[in-house]
């Protein structure tokens, strides 16, 4: 099991991730905001989108919307996003 261990708010709508194993990278969620919906909404706006933090392991925003860590780990390693980082 693999969660979000820190995180980073970049522009255009992109999370610097950090994993419990380790690997870090960039994940681009453009595509997810401009989807819409209910949730995702408020992430639209730079400032919103900006306010994402960690909860029990996974992204989330101040109106509860989260990403399962798990799938955002297997999505991103399975694009080659993510790299290994030498322990702190």
């Amino acid at each position: 099991m693999v969660d979000v261990l820190r995180l980073r708010p970049l522009e255009g709508y992109c999370l610097w991730l950090r994993f419990t194993d380790g690997s870090e990278g960039v994940r681009d969620l453009s595509g997810l905001v401009a989807s819409g919906g209910t949730m995702v909404e408020p992430l639209k706006t730079p400032e919103y989108f900006a306010r994402a933090f960690v909860e029990m392991g996974a992204p989330t925003w101040p109106n509860g919307f989260d990403l399962d860590p798990i799938n955002l780990y297997m999505e991103m390693r399975k694009a080659g996003e993510l790299s290994q980082v030498a322990a702190e």
